[in-house]
């Protein structure tokens, strides 16, 4: 049974024109973004860190159109995003998680309806390790026996390369790394890899994806998760399966397909009223995000991008 999100992936897949790629290309039947005129002002985005370049990148290039928006962007996790929202203080919501229940009730219990959610990006929430470790792949319950200290999978504990498969490297213990629980990253990981299990107190926690990679680039023994688009030089996307033996590698095909178990949609929350078209300048970056300027940003960063049926489902949700 897959989680919601690869199901959605699955139908994402599905809805796929034939124009469209299972590599990591733009969707031909993706509108280019029209410019419109009158758009200026400030946009204040707070959210997912995972979100923070692509974030950043989709403002340079929207800034290029429109000279008079000013654009301020705060990556503090996931997490952040639904109080900003709720408060005022952003009109962008970036998580890399769905919105859990709890959060969608506080909002509507402010407004009297619930955000709207935008899917802008696919991405594979990877399994970092160094790039000169010679593992193979491994199991989701290999990876909770590695992370957590409950382990709900049913794995016995792994704390030494060897108990991992990596025989060369007997009695090296294993270096953990990984997110806070702000981040929709932690939260995504320890649903969906650990089955809402517990993290060892081992696992050094970093302040953004950018530094777990960092970490495992810098430690020959070490592992952590982040998004795709945060891949490096110096570590290794680790090809992940239910099965021993039977791992997919982090790529497109594999995400759309189910075959990766680690697949997910990024997302854009937004306040708007049922019945309402949304505020002209939060709209127009959003059109310009899922047109096709914005989701060659996606593949630039390193992500994937949503297919056409997914950008005009994206689009509608706006007016």
């Amino acid at each position: 049974m897959f989680p919601r999100c690869t199901q959605s992936l699955l139908l994402l897949a599905a809805l796929a024109s034939p124009s469209f790629s299972s590599a990591a290309e733009v969707d031909a039947d993706i509108k280019p973004y029209a410019q419109v005129s009158g758009v200026s002002g400030n946009l204040n985005s707070i959210g997912s860190d995972t979100l923070n370049n692509l974030m950043t990148l989709w403002a340079e290039g929207f800034k290029a159109l429109y000279p008079n928006v000013n654009i301020q962007i705060e990556g503090k996790g996931s997490s952040t995003a639904p109080p900003a929202l709720i408060e005022g203080t952003a009109q962008i919501g970036p998580m890399s998680r769905a919105m859990k229940n709890e959060e969608l009730d506080e909002f509507e219990k402010k407004f009297g309806y619930k955000p709207t959610e935008i899917k802008v990006a696919v991405d594979a929430l990877a399994v970092f390790v160094n790039k000169d470790n010679p593992i193979k792949g491994l199991t989701l319950t290999q990876v909770d026996s590695i992370f957590s200290s409950t382990r709900k999978r049913g794995g016995q504990d792994i704390t030494s390369w060897d108990q991992a498969g990596v025989s060369e490297w007997a009695g090296r213990a294993i270096s953990l790394y990984g997110r806070n629980s702000a981040s929709g990253t932690y939260g995504f990981f320890k649903e969906h890899a650990m089955s809402k299990g517990d993290f060892k107190n081992t696992v050094k926690e970093q302040p953004g994806s950018s530094a777990v990679v960092q970490g495992v680039s810098s430690d020959i023994y070490g592992i952590g998760y982040s998004g795709i688009g945060y891949a490096t030089s110096g570590v290794r996307a680790v090809p992940l399966g239910e099965t021993d033996g039977q791992y997919a590698e982090a790529n497109y095909e594999n995400c759309l397909s189910g075959d990766y178990p680690m697949a997910r949609f990024l997302y854009l929350y937004i306040n708007k009223k049922p019945g309402e078209a949304a505020d002209t300048l939060t709209s127009e970056f959003i059109k310009f995000v899922v047109a096709q300027q914005g989701q060659q940003v996606v593949v630039k960063d390193g992500y994937f991008p949503i297919p056409a049926a997914i950008s005009e489902e994206s689009q509608a949700a706006l007016k």
